[in-house]
């Protein structure tokens, strides 16, 4: 054993010198920067990675490719001014970008540790071409770079092309085929079908053949026969699509994109560990200071080690090692762990590391944040977020950590039940699932448990529910975006062959009318672009040089209005811009028309843009009282700040997402909704200016959207303070006194105008992400007119002493309802919900009082019937309750009480009582009847003989359903059947 030991350590050793030869030829940082610089050179725009929370793509979990960010090109709707319409006309990008893989459809997470090659965070280096190079640039490139500049070995590369699809209509690739042949023998460049190397983005929009390249990790041998067959000795490592193609529908045909693209990605991690001539991913210099972080934390004896080992140690350090990064580059770009959407996938990516280092690794309670600092001390100059976010980092992991122990416990008791639910000597799958899904045991830490309790697992059940929950979350996070009202095709159409040039739009910042000429008609049911159209054409979109309407962009709504034209009107619905091009999208009215070189009168609804631009302005200066209301006075949570994560507003409400680590206390709403309404008070001047983005970058005060990209011209909107005097002296602490943001919307001319704001709603939409409602002008006012309403009906409800305390319950649940429903000021509805509380226990304690009086009623009454009885000696009786206690209302506990009096004091008598409810209309009865008497009258026949549905035992029956206004004769019947049948 001690040989074995020796030999290892030595082998250790070698490898360790080997591997730092590598290393020094190709450190990670060297391989990231050499791409990039190679590319630069090749006039390629170096884009910085976009977050790997989407911004503004709802169609995604988590950014999990390069071109993401790259989609607004590809799909046509990028303005020129914007950051990537500067990007399209540039024509190519190049750059690393984070990416994670976890959830979804594109979901790496339960093969991360099990092999050397799956993560769930990776980085992705690719190269576009926007219309400007195609396939021979794309490439010559590649060649040039893996054999001329990265050094690697060109007969251990193989490449792959689209081979044609007969079903499918596509011939083969036969271009990209014969430029590779430049370079490789024939045996070494191979066909493919639409499964390996034909690319789709989605069901519909650009797409196209790809071609892929592979490298022999052994060398010496004819591979090709192991290409495309995840063989780990073969990998793919880079590949390149050639979108040439559009679908517009899905399943439908095909058209050919007029300006085709090139799209490339490569595997930065995988890259790395061939030019290092390591087998595994990480056996590179990408995670060793990782790795020993991971081993100081956790106390192990023992390193990690190289090569493909599958001991449970091992695996436990690529575990740990891959989901620090992904958290911590998750929770840097604005996620959190969560219990719903990318927030849970981010919970379960915890829970399994958080589970291996302590069951695999001996690891304590806390460690995993600590190892945080290892990621961004060796990733912080490449992504420099990481240091700047590192304490929230640190702080949310501990957070989730802690809560994920309590989690824990109640895990062990379902699997305690596990066990013992185990059919065939094995867990079940779906009590496997449930561990793995709900509480976070990976599925192997559920088998070593098992074992130890002489037990298997089901994982032929486990795995129908991991493929269930797969189908379910295929469209994951797949909220749908607002569908283009125009495709690719019909915007390339505009601009390269119909010439038609970007609107100018910058009359929309004027609030007056103006004319612009009609330049293009748009049928969006015909998809064409008629030279004229008549108001049967349904649903148009018109295109004028210039305009000043407003097209939706940043979180807020388009104009509507009108177009007057020399036909008629067009009534315009919504406004949209695509590439440039602002699109008035509606109707023409009745009998109207329009044809192209109309001169058209456009008239905004100026009055619905008043309200919308109050509630823009309304998001800034929630913006603002935020950070006051929460930053400043909130020490314990320092490590957090107030973010914008996105905005919505229309002519009702403004809605603002921000980060938050807890739901807003009473206080904080109440002097956030304050500071707002000082500002309003203030009427300070809105003041807009485009600045040169450094110079606006400077001004201290100044907000941003974490993640988005402008332009170098930005347009800054303040409130209270002109915008040359700030950039005059940007430093100045006073201009926190005033907000200061990036904005291309349309504002107030002064914060008066918004004349009053209330919150009317506060909730979380995800983990660290809050949500407020905000009105303002007559929508707010209407909101607290309403509560005010509220407060009165709730006094009016109270006042009314006709309704009985048990019925006044319930009109107060109904109302309850009606107030939890309404959008009303917050503070004023926890004002109106703490005086429902109250009144609902007022009615509770009259209820109280009132069944106490109701039992006394009823008790007195059967104590005055009984006295009748021994006083006359009458053989039975008759009594309706009513009469001799007005007040009652047909409670039951009345004519209850009234019997056990009876019962007590004249049990001999059989007597039949009848209490009317004058709500209902009908009255509550009960007979009974001693039992030597039940021979000549039953009970059940003498409730009947009222008129009533009834029924019972002899000796005692109930009944319903008597009208009151029959009682009077009814009570006859029943005394004539008495006497007839006890005489």
């Amino acid at each position: 054993a001690q040989l074995c030991t020796t030999a290892l350590k030595r082998s250790l050793v070698l490898f360790s010198e080997l591997f730092s030869h590598k290393m020094t030829e190709w450190t990670c940082g060297k391989v990231r920067s050499t791409f990039v610089e190679y590319f630069e050179k090749q006039a390629h725009k170096n884009v910085v990675s976009a977050p790997v929370v989407p911004i503004d793509d709802p169609t995604l979990l988590f950014t999990n490719a390069g071109m993401n960010q790259f989609k607004s090109i590809f799909l046509g709707t990028c303005a020129p001014d914007s950051p990537m319409g500067q990007i399209k006309t540039i024509g190519r990008a190049a750059n690393t970008q984070k990416c994670i893989r976890a959830g979804g459809k594109h979901n790496d997470l339960d093969d991360v540790g099990r092999d050397t090659y799956h993560h769930t965070f990776f980085e992705m280096l690719g190269n576009w071409s926007f219309g400007n190079y195609f396939k021979v640039e794309a490439i010559d490139w590649a060649w040039d770079l893996l054999t001329k500049v990265y050094g690697m070995n060109p007969d251990r590369l193989y490449a792959t092309y689209f081979g044609g699809d007969e079903k499918a209509g596509l011939a083969a690739d036969e271009e990209a085929r014969q430029l590779w042949l430049k370079y490789l023998p024939a045996e070494r460049v191979l066909p493919f079908g639409m499964k390996d190397n034909f690319w789709e983005m989605g069901d519909t929009g650009p797409c196209g053949p790809c071609s892929e390249i592979h490298y022999d990790r052994i060398g010496g041998r004819d591979a090709a026969s192991l290409v495309n067959m995840d063989d780990p000795t073969v990998i793919e490592i880079w590949n390149l699509v050639f979108m040439q193609f559009n679908r517009e529908v899905k399943n439908g045909p095909l058209v050919p994109l007029p300006a085709p693209c090139v799209d490339t990605g490569m595997g930065f991690e995988r890259l790395t560990s061939v030019l290092q001539d390591v087998h595994s991913n990480y056996d590179t210099d990408i995670w060793t200071t990782i790795f020993k972080k991971i081993q100081e934390v956790t106390g192990y004896p023992e390193p990690y080690r190289p090569g493909s080992s599958m001991e449970d140690k091992d695996i436990a350090y690529r575990v740990i090692a891959d989901h620090i990064r992904t958290l911590s580059f998750a929770i840097a770009d604005g996620g959190a762990p969560d219990s719903v959407g990318r927030g849970f996938v981010l919970r379960r990516i915890v829970r399994r590391a958080v589970r291996y280092g302590k069951e695999f690794l001996g690891a304590k309670d806390g460690f995993f944040q600590h190892i945080v600092d290892a990621v961004v001390e060796s990733m912080s100059d490449t992504f420099p977020e990481l240091k700047t976010n590192q304490s929230r980092i640190k702080a949310t992991l501990a957070k989730e950590e802690e809560l994920f122990g309590k989690t824990w416990e109640t895990g062990m008791k379902h699997f305690g039940t596990a066990v013992t639910k185990a059919k065939d000597n094995s867990i079940r799958g779906e009590d496997a699932f449930i561990l793995h899904d709900r509480y976070g045991f990976p599925v192997d830490l559920t088998l070593l448990m098992a074992e130890k309790q002489g037990l298997g697992v089901d994982m032929k059940g486990f795995d129908e529910h991991m493929q269930k929950q797969k189908d379910k979350n295929k469209d994951s996070g797949a909220m749908a975006a607002k569908k283009g009202f125009m495709g690719v095709d019909q915007l390339n159409e505009l601009e390269t062959i119909r010439k038609v040039a970007p609107t100018v739009d910058e009359a929309k910042y004027v609030w007056e009318d103006s004319t612009g000429k009609v330049v293009a008609i748009y049928n969006h049911k015909e998809q064409t672009f008629p030279a004229e159209a008549g108001s049967d054409a349904g649903k148009l979109g018109i295109l004028l040089d210039k305009t000043n309407f407003y097209s939706e962009a940043g979180g807020q709504v388009g104009d509507i209005g009108t177009l007057v034209l020399p036909g008629g009107v067009f009534k315009v619905e919504d406004t949209q811009t695509y590439t440039g091009y602002t699109v008035h999208i509606g109707t023409l009215e009745p009998g109207a028309k329009v044809k192209e070189g109309d001169e058209a009168a456009c008239k905004v609804d100026l009055a619905r843009r008043l309200d919308v631009a109050a509630n823009h302005t309304g998001t800034h200066i929630l913006n603002f009282a935020l950070r006051q209301a929460l930053i400043r006075e909130n020490d314990k949570n320092q490590f957090e700040k107030v973010d914008q994560k996105g905005s919505l507003v229309d002519e009702k409400m403004a809605r603002f997402d921000f980060t938050w680590p807890s739901k807003l206390t009473e206080a904080e709403i109440a002097r956030t909704e304050e500071l707002v309404n000082e500002e309003i008070a203030k009427n300070g001047a809105i003041f807009t200016q485009e600045v040169e983005q450094g110079a606006a970058m400077e001004i201290v005060s100044l907000r941003s959207v974490f993640g988005e990209k402008y332009p170098p011209v930005v347009r800054v909107v303040s409130i209270g303070k002109d915008i040359p005097t700030m950039l005059s002296d940007p430093k100045n602490p006073d201009w926190w006194k005033h907000s200061v943001e990036f904005c291309g919307g349309t504002h107030l001319k002064s914060m008066g105008e918004a004349q009053k704001a209330v919150i009317v709603q506060e909730s979380a939409i995800g983990g660290n992400v809050r949500r407020i409602l905000m009105y303002t002008r007559q929508v707010a006012a209407d909101a607290a007119a309403l509560a005010e309403s509220f407060a009165q009906e709730l006094t009016g409800i109270m006042a009314d002493t006709s309704i009985a305390p048990a019925e006044k319950l319930k009109v107060i649940g109904v109302f309850g309802k009606k107030v939890d429903d309404s959008l009303i000021p917050m503070l004023k509805k926890v004002e109106v919900k703490n005086a429902i509380k109250k009144a609902i226990d007022d009615c509770r304690a009259e209820e109280k009082k009132h069944t106490a009086k109701v039992k006394q009623w009823g008790t007195e009454i059967g104590e005055k019937i009984a006295k009748e009885v021994e006083e006359s000696k009458l053989a039975f009786v008759v009594r309706v309750l009513n009469n001799y206690q007005p007040l009652l209302a047909g409670e039951r506990d009345a004519i209850v009480e009234c019997g056990k009096a009876l019962e007590k004091q004249a049990k001999d008598t059989p007597t039949l009582l009848i209490l009317k409810d004058p709500k209902k209309g009908t009255a509550h009865v009960i007979g009974t009847v001693p039992k030597d008497k039940t021979d000549k009258l039953a009970a059940p026949e003498w409730v009947q003989s009222l008129g009533c549905k009834g029924g019972g035992k002899p000796v005692s029956a109930s009944g319903a359903g008597l009208a009151n206004d029959a009682v009077e004769e009814s009570v006859k019947k029943a005394e004539a059947l008495a006497e007839q049948k006890l005489a």
